[in-house]
């Protein structure tokens, strides 16, 4: 039961696949409770400029640039505005309002490393009126991390098990995990482990017209290919330990391509092999990070493909492997949670990364406030 004292927050994410926003409404009284949730379709002329501008070989515009950034500022509003109305709540009763934005480029490992989130904050707050937290990830970048995976917090919050190590698995564009060992002082740990649904998705978009392959039902009717998954595997990516990230910067249809370089081979096997690579790259890191795994709870959208999540589990066997709606944990809005969680702790003037997951030099408040009405 929620207390009638508990504070109400907001928190708004687009992930890498830059499908929708994803709205959760956040209490906290003894324990963060999800009270409502929506995911918003980007309206239809934004995602193919977002996506256009997240490619590594993009030329950018600087008006382009700039116009998307409120263009987007403004979808983020609506999107909030429209979960608060569904509810019958009003903007005012919100505490904060935590956006992350749309990342359309993530270099944490260049001379002059950095990230930039799309979505102007300074948009969403003269929308909304709530006082609005945004630009979480550079504080961390600055602090000589790799500014994610910023998660592992509300994980930790949520789903750590005093009884056995745990790890929490995110499959959204990009794969990450979060480890959570048994013990009130062990450390938390994780990083992205690499591709989960982005190159499945741009693939289908390529060959099919259609950017999701529902329940992974067109990868199950083909092939795995081993010697080109083999060749996928060899990415240095794969190699690295944490801390680390990663994005469309690396794993996207250039690079599939660099590797299938007219290889004889259908579409369908494409596939198969692409769903085994995001498979078998999380249970490699799952292996050699967290060997004494007993559970592996899942999120994002990657839970809904449910070949992805037999291959997940099939790889880890005998870990168990499950969705967190198990531990009564929504899977779809586990990010969005997480940024309403961050907001609340930047309010808190609280630290919202974790050090030893995105090696930054310490513990780092993270966020800018801008004020509502």
């Amino acid at each position: 039961m929620t207390s009638a004292a508990a504070e109400l927050y907001l928190g708004l994410i687009s992930g890498t696949s830059a499908d929708a926003i994803d709205v959760a409404l956040v209490s906290f009284g003894s324990a963060p409770e999800l009270r409502a949730a929506c995911a918003v379709p980007y309206p239809a002329a934004l995602r193919p400029r977002v996506l256009a501008l997240a490619r590594d070989t993009a030329e950018i515009n600087l008006d382009e640039l700039g116009m998307l950034d409120v263009e987007l500022g403004h979808a983020f509003a609506e999107a909030a505005l429209g979960l608060l109305d569904r509810e019958g709540i009003a903007p005012a009763a919100i505490r904060a309002l935590g956006s992350h934005g749309q990342t359309v480029r993530h270099k944490p490992a260049l001379a002059a490393p950095y990230t930039l989130q799309l979505g102007d904050p300074n948009v969403i707050a003269e929308r909304t009126g709530i006082t609005t937290v945004g630009d979480f990830r550079r504080r961390d970048i600055a602090a000589g991390g790799q500014a994610a995976p910023l998660v592992p917090g509300l994980h930790a919050a949520l789903l750590g098990d005093p009884e056995r190590d745990r790890v929490v698995l995110n499959l959204g564009g990009i794969a990450n995990i979060t480890v959570l060992r048994r013990g009130p002082a062990a450390a938390v740990t994780g990083f992205d482990t690499g591709p989960a649904n982005c190159l499945m998705d741009a693939w289908s978009l390529r060959q099919r017209g259609i950017g999701c392959d529902a329940g992974g039902a067109w990868a199950s009717q083909g092939r795995v290919d081993e010697a080109l998954l083999a060749r996928m595997l060899d990415e240095p990516y794969f190699a690295q330990t944490g801390p680390k990230s990663s994005g469309r910067e690396v794993f996207n249809l250039d690079w599939l391509d660099r590797h299938l370089n007219n290889y004889p081979i259908a579409p369908v096997d494409v596939q198969a092999t692409l769903l085994a690579l995001s498979a078998r790259s999380v249970a490699a890191a799952i292996r050699r990070d967290a060997p004494q795994t007993q559970q592996v709870l899942a999120c994002g959208g990657g839970v809904h493909n449910t070949a992805l999540m037999r291959a997940i589990a099939a790889a880890l066997a005998p870990t168990t492997v499950a969705s967190t709606a198990s531990c009564g944990v929504d899977p779809d809005y586990v990010e969005a949670m997480a940024f309403a969680w961050l907001a609340r702790q930047r309010l808190l003037g609280l630290p919202g990364n974790r050090a030893d997951v995105t090696g930054a030099r310490g513990p780092r408040v993270l966020g800018a406030i801008y004020f509502g009405s």
